[in-house]
């Protein structure tokens, strides 16, 4: 058998990282929201989170988070500006002041605009805190094939009563996505809720003929997966083999330090 690097699967696939690298990435990006780390060394972690998702050649998913991610950041240094100005000139920068019944409230647009940036504020931050994990999640479940996860998993000595659940969880989500396109194309060819926007206008539609197919067809999917899973003979006892070969190279290991290193230096107060 000839061992072929787990870095590239064809010729336009990209620099891809070996799957523990990612898992250690994921560990970061976890680590990041536990600690809270500041904005500044926040916003160097996503920028160093992307750079593999661009390498892989996952341009689009990649541009995408980093709009959505700057977006939100700008967003919340907006509302934390419009806050300040509130709180400064008098007109109840406060958002308790403000449900108070606005007894102290010198300027109403003033006010208004302050408990819009209090708003904004809040699900900026709180969308904005688990960027990080979503991009490496994405980066590291969409470049990463089961057999590859697999094999890392067992690599790294874990027990066969993880790596089974985690396969099938692994499998479970893309396997729900193309139900849920089988279940909009057959309501479009029917008429209900078609359009882009049908789901946001019609919700009890959404409810009764996409949610709830969704849930009754989720345990069929998961206990399917699971039999596969062990047809395979993924839980008989013993030393398994793989086809799938996986080492870490230098730059896995440069890619660990490097998306560390801020992390580290942002805890310590350095950055």
């Amino acid at each position: 058998m000839t061992d072929v690097p787990v870095g590239r699967s064809g010729p336009r696939a990209g620099l891809r990282l070996d799957p523990r690298a990612k898992l250690y990435l994921l560990l970061l990006a976890n680590l990041l929201l536990f600690f809270h780390v500041d904005t500044r060394g926040e916003a160097i972690m996503v920028a160093l989170f992307l750079l593999p998702l661009f390498a892989a050649g996952r341009w689009r998913n990649g541009l995408r988070l980093a709009v959505l991610y700057f977006a939100l950041l700008g967003l919340g240094l907006w509302s934390d500006a419009v806050t300040l100005d509130g709180a400064g000139g008098g007109s109840g920068g406060s958002l308790i002041s403000m449900m108070d019944g606005g007894a102290n409230v010198g300027d109403g647009t003033a006010a208004a605009w302050a408990t819009v940036g209090h708003v904004a504020g809040l699900l900026s931050v709180g969308i904005r805190m688990m960027m990080p994990c979503l991009i490496t999640g994405a980066y590291a479940f969409t470049t990463t094939s089961i057999s590859e996860f697999v094999c890392a998993m067992r690599r790294m000595r874990v027990p066969e009563m993880i790596v089974i659940p985690c396969m099938v969880v692994i499998r479970f989500f893309p396997t729900i996505a193309h139900d849920y396109r089988q279940i909009r194309n057959a309501m479009a060819l029917r008429g209900i809720a078609a359009g882009r926007f049908a789901l946001v206008r019609h919700p009890v539609q959404s409810l009764e003929f996409i949610i709830v197919p969704l849930l009754m067809n989720a345990t069929f999917v998961s206990r399917d997966l699971s039999v596969a899973a062990l047809t395979k003979g993924l839980g008989i006892a013993g030393e398994h083999t793989c086809m799938t070969v996986i080492r870490m190279r230098w730059f896995d290991w440069a890619t660990m330090a490097v998306c560390t290193a801020p992390m580290a230096l942002a805890i310590g107060g350095v950055l």
